[in-house]
């Protein structure tokens, strides 16, 4: 795991927050509000990777959720970098995602990866209770402007 598992939400400098639809239709929406919430600011977080990671969390939260109720996104652009969170209805913590598992992933399955890409590219990750759910997050940092890609 990178950085802390505990639930800390420093101030952000802007934020969005949308509902979508309880359907694999909400991905595209999801990654869409990442990617433009980035560019529209400059924002030096990796927007490749939000969106990645973005994807995997609401990906998650449709798959593993049950009902219809709508999943909300947050994204939050802070001075250090980004948070996103995902808001589902199900209260029950995502299996390791803040603990490695001691086996490797089948590379000849399409599921079970999401939770190790998160863990793995960035910067912290978590989960924390809500009046109606759950909200799983991750945080990248801001990349340095030399580092950024042309």
């Amino acid at each position: 795991m990178n950085g802390t598992a505990l639930y800390e939400r420093p101030a952000a400098s802007a934020s969005w927050r949308i509902a979508l639809p309880h359907s694999a239709a909400a991905v595209p929406v999801a990654r869409a509000l990442v990617r433009t919430a980035l560019a529209e600011l400059e924002h030096g977080a990796d927007s490749d990777t939000a969106e990645l990671l973005t994807a995997e969390l609401v990906a998650n939260a449709v798959e593993h959720t049950t009902g219809d109720a709508p999943i909300e996104l947050v994204v939050e652009l802070l001075p250090s970098g980004c948070q996103v969170e995902v808001h589902d209805p199900d209260p029950a913590p995502p299996g390791n995602l803040t603990r490695p598992v001691d086996t490797e992933p089948d590379p000849w399955q399409e599921h079970g990866r999401g939770l190790l890409l998160i863990r793995a590219l960035s910067s912290s990750c978590g989960h924390r209770p809500t009046g109606s759910g759950k909200a799983v997050w991750f945080r990248l940092p801001t990349v340095p402007p030399q580092r950024r890609p042309v």
